[in-house]
C-alpha cells in the first residue's frame, strides 16, 4: 500500500497508527498530534456534560441532563480508545503529554459520578499502565486509587443504581494488591508502605465504616508477606478497637486467622517451586529440537532452583516472619480495651455469641502468650460455663487458654469449681463430663494450684467408669500431677515410681518439687541438656557418639563462631616467667572431687531405686516414654556420670538452644499450644451415615495389593471374558477353527433358524 492510502486509513485505524509511532515517532509526529487534539476534545466535552449534569441536578432541570447524557454516549467509545492510544504513546512525547496523567487523575476524581463505568475502568487500567512505565510514581497512583475505593464503598451515597459501585471497587482494591506487592518484591519500599499505612490510620480514626478498607487491605498484604512489621499490627490493633462492629471483627479475626493463613499462602507458592522438574527440561532438550526458548526456560529454572538452595530452602524466609500477636507493642493495654469496651462495656450489646466468642479466644491467646493479668475475664467467665449453652467447648477452650502460672490460684479455683459442678457429675452425658475434666487438665497443665486437693481427689475417682472418654480424662489428670504435684493424690493414684521417691524424700528430708505460686522453678546444671538428650536419642542410629572420637572434638565452623567467645586474647610471651597461683585451683579440684563423690551417691540410689522398679518385660517403648519423661536436673546427672560432653556437644548445644529461642519468638511453644475445641469432648462414636461407611471401605482398598479383594480390582479394572476377545481376534486368526468351518457348511435351514433366533433375543433386549 502507497504511502497516500495508509495516510488516508491512519486517522481511523487507531491501532495500525499505534503500531507505527511506537517504531517511528519522528515520522509520524503530525498524526499523532492530530489524534491528541481529538481527544482533548473530547475531554473538554465530557468536563463540560459533568459540570452541565451537577448544575442540572441543582436546579432539577431534567431535559439538560438527558441531553447531555446522550450527546457524551456517542462519544464514550472513541474517548476510550483514545486515552489507551496516548497511555501506550505518551513515552514517546514526554513534553506533549506533560499533563496527560494530571487531566485523566482530574477527570477521574472530579467527575466520577457522570461518567460512565467503561471510561472509569479504561482510566484506572491506563493510569496503572503508566505506573509500569514509570511515567507517574507509585505515590500519585495511590493518592488516586485510594479516594475511589471510599467514594464508592461509603453507604447512602448518590451514586445512582448504574455506578457499578462494586466493580469500580473491586478493580480499585486489586489494583493497590498488585502495586504495592510489585514495589516490594525485591526490597521493601518502606516510604511507600509508611504513606499507605498513614491513610489507613487515617481512615480508621473516622467514625464511619470507610475503615473497613485500610482492615482488608492490611490483611491481604499480611497474607501475602508483603507488610509484616509492627505498624501494619498496629493498624489491626486500631481497628479491633472500632466502634462499627464490621471493623472491629475484621481486626479480632485478622489476630485468630491472618497467621494461619500466610502459612497456608507460603506452602502454596513453595509448592508451585517445587514443580519445576530439571530432569524432565533435560531429557526434552536431549529428545526435541534444541530452541532458544528451551533453553532459556531451562536456565531460568536452574536460577531459581540456585537462589532456593543459596537462602537456604523454603524454611528461610519462615524464620523472619513473627506472629502477629507478638509483634504487639503494648498487649496488656490492647487486652484490657477489648475486654473493657467489648465485652463488659457499653458495646457489648452491638456483639452477638459468635463475635463474643472470637473476642475471648483472642483475649485469652493473648493472655497465655504475653503472661498478661485480666482478672475480671475469669468471673466473665462464669455466666457462659453451662452445659445449654452453645458452642460451650470454644467458651472452655478460650478459659482453659487464659490460665498461666502467674494469675492468682483464688481466683482460677472459682472457675474450676464452677466447671466441676456443671459439666462433671453422675447425672450428665459422657460427652459432658469429658468434656469437664479434659477442660480441668487444661487449666491445670498450665497452673497447677488452679484446683485444691480434694476436688482433684474426687475428679480422679472417675478413672473407673465405662464411658471411654471419662475414663481416658480422669487418668489423664492424674498423670498429670503424678508429675507436677504427686502429694495431692491419693496414694493409690500415685504409681510405684513416685511413692519410692517421695518415701526416700521423707526419709532423707529432701525436698519435694511441690509448686508455690510466685516462685519460678530454676533447673540447676546446663540450660537446655534436655536439648541435647533428646537430639542424641534421635541420631543413636547415624551418628556415633563416642567422645573419644576426633571428629567430635573438632567443632564445625557452622556450628561455632568466634564472635561468641567472650573476652579478649591474651598474648603470652615465651621468655616472660608467670606467677601461678595453684591453691585455688586445687580448691575446685577438691570441690569438684566433692561434687563428684556426690553426685556417684546419688546416682548409685537413683540405679538402685530403678532396679527395684524395672521388670523384665519392660518393652523399649516405655523406657523412651520413662526418659522423656525426666526432669532437666536428673538428665543432667545421667549425662555427666556417663560421659563426656566435647566441644562439638557443645556447639550442637548452642545451635539447639537457638532453634528453640526462635520457635518461642514465632509463638512455636509446647506450653502455648492452642487448645483445640474438638478434642475436649474426647472420643465420640456415633452411627456413620452411608456414604461415610463405603468412604472408610475405599480408603481401606487403598495399596492393599495381594491383600486386597479380587471383587474391587474387577470394579476398578475389570476382565474381559474369552468370548469378548475371541470377537477382537483376526479372521485369519479365527478361519481355520470348527465354529467357522461349520457355519461355511451350514444349510439354508439351519441358518433361518439362527437368524430368526437372533432376531427374537433382539427383540426382547436380552429378557
Amino acid at each position: 500500500m502507497g504511502k497516500r492510502g495508509r495516510a488516508g486509513i491512519l486517522p481511523n485505524n487507531i491501532i495500525l497508527l499505534q503500531n507505527l509511532v511506537k517504531r517511528d515517532p519522528e515520522s509520524y509526529y503530525e498524526e499523532f498530534l492530530q489524534q491528541y487534539s481529538h481527544y482533548e476534545s473530547l475531554r473538554d466535552i465530557f468536563m463540560l456534560n459533568g459540570m452541565s449534569s451537577e448544575l442540572g441536578d441543582a436546579i432539577s432541570g431534567d431535559d439538560i441532563s438527558t441531553s447531555n447524557s446522550a450527546s457524551s454516549s456517542s462519544s464514550t467509545a472513541q474517548l476510550i480508545e483514545l486515552i489507551g492510544f496516548v497511555s501506550q504513546v505518551c513515552s514517546c512525547f514526554p513534553k506533549e503529554t506533560a499533563n496527560f496523567t494530571n487531566e485523566l487523575k482530574q477527570l477521574l476524581l472530579e467527575h466520577h459520578k457522570t461518567l460512565p463505568f467503561e471510561l472509569k475502568e479504561k482510566i484506572i487500567t491506563s493510569l496503572t499502565m503508566l505506573r509500569n512505565k514509570n511515567v507517574i510514581t507509585a505515590e500519585e497512583l495511590i493518592q488516586t486509587l485510594f479516594p475511589l475505593l471510599i467514594a464508592y464503598s461509603s453507604q447512602g451515597n448518590s451514586l445512582g443504581l448504574n455506578s457499578h459501585a462494586k466493580e469500580i471497587r473491586k478493580l480499585a482494591y486489586n489494583n493497590l494488591v498488585s502495586l504495592l506487592k510489585s514495589c516490594n518484591t525485591s526490597s521493601k519500599n518502606q516510604k511507600l508502605n509508611r504513606s499507605t499505612q498513614a491513610l489507613c490510620f487515617n481512615l480508621l480514626d473516622q467514625p464511619d465504616s470507610q475503615g473497613i478498607w485500610a482492615a482488608k487491605l492490611t490483611r491481604e498484604l499480611w497474607r501475602r508477606n508483603v507488610w509484616d512489621d509492627s505498624r501494619a499490627v498496629e493498624i489491626m490493633t486500631q481497628a479491633a478497637l472500632h466502634e462499627d462492629v464490621k471493623i472491629a471483627i475484621s481486626g479480632i479475626m485478622f489476630f485468630l486467622d491472618a497467621d494461619r493463613e500466610r502459612e497456608e499462602n507460603f506452602e502454596e507458592q513453595s509448592d508451585d517451586e517445587d514443580d519445576i522438574d530439571i530432569e524432565k527440561l533435560r531429557h526434552k532438550l536431549q529428545i526435541n529440537k534444541k530452541t532458544g526458548k528451551r533453553g532459556k526456560k531451562l536456565n531460568v529454572a536452574l536460577k531459581t532452583i540456585q537462589k532456593k538452595n543459596k537462602n537456604g530452602g523454603n524454611n528461610s524466609n519462615v524464620l523472619l516472619n513473627f506472629s502477629a500477636i507478638h509483634l504487639l507493642r503494648d498487649p496488656q493495654g490492647f487486652a484490657e480495651k477489648l475486654f473493657k469496651e467489648h465485652l463488659s462495656g457499653k458495646r457489648s450489646n452491638k456483639f452477638d455469641m459468635d463475635q463474643k466468642i472470637h473476642i475471648m479466644q483472642l483475649i485469652s491467646r493473648m493472655i497465655g502468650t504475653h503472661k498478661l493479668i485480666i482478672l475480671g475475664l475469669y468471673t466473665f467467665f462464669l455466666k457462659y460455663l453451662t452445659p445449654k449453652q452453645r458452642d460451650v467447648t470454644k467458651i472452655m477452650a478460650a478459659a482453659a487458654q487464659a490460665c498461666h502460672e502467674l494469675v492468682p490460684p483464688e481466683t482460677l479455683n472459682v472457675m474450676v469449681r464452677k466447671i466441676a459442678d456443671e459439666f462433671v457429675s453422675d447425672g450428665v452425658a459422657s460427652e459432658v463430663a469429658a468434656a469437664g475434666l479434659n477442660t480441668i487438665r487444661e487449666i491445670c497443665s498450665r497452673a497447677p494450684l488452679a484446683i485444691d486437693e480434694t476436688l482433684l481427689q474426687d475428679l480422679t475417682e472417675y478413672r473407673g467408669s465405662k464411658a471411654k472418654g471419662v475414663n481416658m480424662a480422669a487418668k489423664s489428670l492424674i498423670s498429670l500431677y503424678r508429675e507436677v504435684a504427686p502429694e495431692m493424690l491419693k496414694k493409690k493414684d500415685r504409681g510405684k515410681t513416685v511413692s519410692m521417691e517421695l518415701q526416700e524424700a521423707k526419709r532423707t528430708g529432701g525436698k519435694t518439687k511441690k509448686p508455690q505460686f510466685g516462685v519460678e522453678n530454676t533447673v540447676q546444671g546446663i540450660e537446655g541438656i534436655e536439648l541435647l538428650a533428646k537430639w542424641k536419642r534421635e541420631n543413636e542410629g547415624s551418628n556415633a557418639n563416642n567422645e573419644e572420637d576426633d571428629a567430635n572434638w573438632e567443632v564445625d565452623e557452622e556450628l561455632s563462631d568466634a564472635s561468641d567467645i567472650e573476652g579478649e586474647w591474651v598474648t603470652v610471651e615465651s621468655d616472660k616467667e608467670y606467677d601461678i597461683n595453684m591453691d585455688s585451683s586445687g580448691d575446685e579440684k577438691d570441690d569438684k572431687g566433692q561434687d563428684t563423690k556426690d553426685k556417684k551417691h546419688d546416682i548409685a540410689n537413683d540405679e538402685d531405686s530403678d532396679l527395684s522398679l524395672s521388670s523384665d518385660d519392660e518393652d523399649d517403648s516405655t523406657k523412651e516414654a520413662n526418659e522423656e519423661e525426666k526432669d532437666p536436673e536428673a538428665i543432667f546427672r545421667e549425662i555427666a556420670s556417663t560421659r563426656i560432653l566435647t566441644p562439638a556437644d557443645f556447639a550442637k548445644l548452642q545451635q539447639l538452644r537457638t532453634e528453640e529461642g526462635v520457635a518461642k519468638l514465632m509463638g512455636i511453644r509446647k506450653n502455648e499450644e492452642l487448645v483445640d475445641a474438638s478434642s475436649l469432648v474426647g472420643p465420640v462414636k456415633y452411627k456413620q451415615t452411608r456414604e461415610e461407611r463405603l468412604q472408610q471401605v475405599l480408603e481401606g482398598r487403598e495399596d492393599r495389593g495381594k491383600f486386597g479383594s479380587r471383587r474391587g480390582k474387577r470394579e476398578y479394572q475389570r476382565s474381559t471374558t474369552n468370548r469378548e476377545k475371541q470377537r477382537k481376534k483376526n479372521f485369519v486368526m479365527m478361519i481355520h477353527k470348527k465354529s467357522v468351518k461349520g457355519k461355511q457348511k451350514m444349510s439354508l435351514r439351519d441358518r433361518q433358524k439362527v437368524l430368526k433366533a437372533h432376531i427374537t433375543k433382539q427383540k426382547k433386549k436380552g429378557f
